[in-house]
């Protein structure tokens, strides 16, 4: 019985990080940080290594999946996946019709699962100050970065994968902001689109490389700097919220592929300056509303995950 209530708890984690991948800007890795799997989600990762292949290539299945925690990955990656297909649609109809609703909900999710993820550090010392500093001012800097006109040349969709896989499993910086920054987000969408199979494959393997390196840098860190690094990961999400800020006027346009003028740069104002500037309704009640749902979701998925762990 518990066996199947961890297995279910982990099924809707990863439903919760599907939802979150959904939205650019936001990261699933936060949502495994403030479920309490993030650590076991960056050990799984790391268990593909030499002795997994061992395993394969002597067809010893079952020593295979418990070595690479197949339960646990097989539950996450369902909910991810059952997430990202059903909620796909419903998250880009709120961005475009409810948007200030939508990234309010976000903000305070993602404002008190930093406050929740610092209370993992025990002892605080100028090593785990300045790690939060530091997460928090290079996140910053990331959403301040205005996107680059990049080489389409394999070697550089490589990089760019391995760059944007790394951002989808830390807390507060979404892979596909990270795309979009080095200029490949809309080329990657229309190779996947066009099934540009070259593209498609070098982007992949940049994926798997990066993940398969990261996740052992992560893994060290937490073994040797575990204060430290949840420091710098807490410090990560208090730095993107200066991207999910509900509140933002357009600075500059750009063509898409089709043909159509779409945001590029945006500044962050405050609600009045935003009715003034756009003569749209702030929708401030509204926003404070649904800033204090995603604070109380937290605190629910926080004591859930206590209860489990």
């Amino acid at each position: 019985m518990n066996k199947i209530r961890s297995t279910f708890s982990i099924f809707v984690k990863g439903i919760a990080m599907g939802a979150a991948d959904a939205i650019p800007g936001v990261s699933g890795g936060t949502i495994a940080l403030i479920t309490g799997i993030y650590e076991k989600l960056i050990l799984a990762i790391k268990s593909f290594d030499l002795k997994a292949f061992s395993y394969l290539k002597k067809l010893q299945l079952k020593e295979l999946w418990i070595h690479i925690h197949g339960n646990f990955l097989f539950s996450l990656i369902l909910g991810i996946g059952i997430s990202l297909i059903s909620l796909a649609n419903l998250i880009t109809y709120l961005m475009i019709n409810y948007p200030i609703q939508l990234w309010s909900f976000f903000f305070g999710l993602i404002l008190v699962s930093s406050i929740v993820v610092l209370k993992e550090i025990k002892q605080w010392s100028f090593g785990t100050i300045l790690g939060l500093a530091s997460g928090i001012v290079i996140a910053f800097l990331l959403t301040e970065i205005t996107p680059a006109s990049t080489t389409n040349a394999l070697w550089f969709i490589f990089i760019s994968g391995a760059i944007a896989i790394c951002a989808m499993i830390l807390p507060g910086i979404s892979g596909a902001f990270i795309l979009l920054i080095l200029g490949k987000y809309e080329y990657i969408v229309g190779s996947l689109k066009s099934l540009d199979l070259p593209v498609i494959g070098v982007f992949m393997l940049g994926c798997i490389a990066g993940l398969l390196s990261f996740a052992r840098v992560v893994s060290w860190l937490f073994k040797y700097f575990h204060g430290i690094t949840i420091a710098i990961l807490s410090g990560f999400m208090i730095g993107s919220l200066n991207k999910i800020w509900p509140w933002k006027i357009v600075t500059l346009f750009r063509e898409n592929s089709k043909g159509e003028q779409v945001p590029f740069l945006e500044k962050n104002v405050f609600p009045g300056e935003f009715v003034n500037v756009t003569g749209q309704d702030s929708f401030l009640m509204q926003a404070l509303l649904f800033i204090a749902f995603g604070v109380l979701i937290v605190i629910i998925l926080e004591k859930v995950s206590s209860n489990t762990r």
